[in-house]
């Protein structure tokens, strides 16, 4: 049972059926441990990888030469290329709701809710269980938006919620997959600590958010104001 039926159908008096016990917070720390990349790339523990969610994820095979042919075929145009890309995107997106179902059943949304609420909900302005999903956007773009809008299917979060949480995930997609993988080709030429981009990249997402947050609620408020 997902937490937004849980909550839907559990009277406010009886508060007893959804308190946050140990077990959802050990889901909460399981959960983002898994999605933040934490073990990514461990220097001498790469066995750490097997509790990442980007190595469960995987990659696919290329052909005999990988510079211009992957498993997409080489050539590719229009409706055809677009539909092969969409579908190599299926079984990560898949994997990332499979896996927070789960952890959703052991209390983590509720812990995420709890917990999180408090900082998100002053800097940001959405609630506390919105930030699973933005803890998974660290990893994976279509994972994060995947669950992004079924958190606003279920109406757990508003319209207003869903453009502030997009401004958050398009600003450094995708932050710490993309940044070891893509980004490690110029480690050798840095002079500050690796870290140090990438804490001012994940700071600069908060920065967009609050500015888009702030353009919500003063050039587009009446936008909202039937939510």
């Amino acid at each position: 049972m997902s937490d937004t039926r849980i909550f839907e159908e559990t009277p406010a008096a009886d508060t007893d059926q959804w308190k946050v016990g140990k077990g959802a917070y050990v889901s909460l720390v399981a959960v983002i441990l898994l999605f933040s990349g934490a073990f990514l790339k461990v220097d001498g523990m790469a066995w750490l990888g097997a509790f990442d969610f980007t190595t469960l994820g995987g990659s696919f095979g290329t052909m005999k030469d990988p510079a211009s042919n992957t498993f997409l075929g080489a050539g590719g145009v229009s409706a055809k290329a677009g539909f092969m890309f969409a579908l190599s995107l299926v079984p990560t997106v898949m994997l990332a709701l499979g896996m927070l179902e789960i952890f959703t059943h052991y209390g983590a949304i509720r812990a995420a809710h709890k917990l999180l609420t408090p900082l998100l909900k002053p800097i940001l302005g959405i609630p506390g269980h919105t930030g699973l999903a933005l803890i998974t956007d660290l990893q994976s773009t279509d994972a994060g938006a995947a669950l992004s809008k079924e958190l606003f299917d279920n109406k757990q979060i508003t319209q207003k919620d869903v453009v502030i949480m997009g401004a958050w995930q398009y600003s450094g997609a995708g932050l710490i997959n993309n940044y070891f993988s893509i980004g490690s080709a110029m480690f050798a030429s840095l002079t500050i600590p690796v870290i140090i981009p990438l804490l001012v990249m994940f700071v600069m997402k908060f920065v967009g958010a609050v500015f888009v947050r702030f353009v919500l609620n003063t050039v587009y408020k009446r936008d909202f104001e039937n939510e």
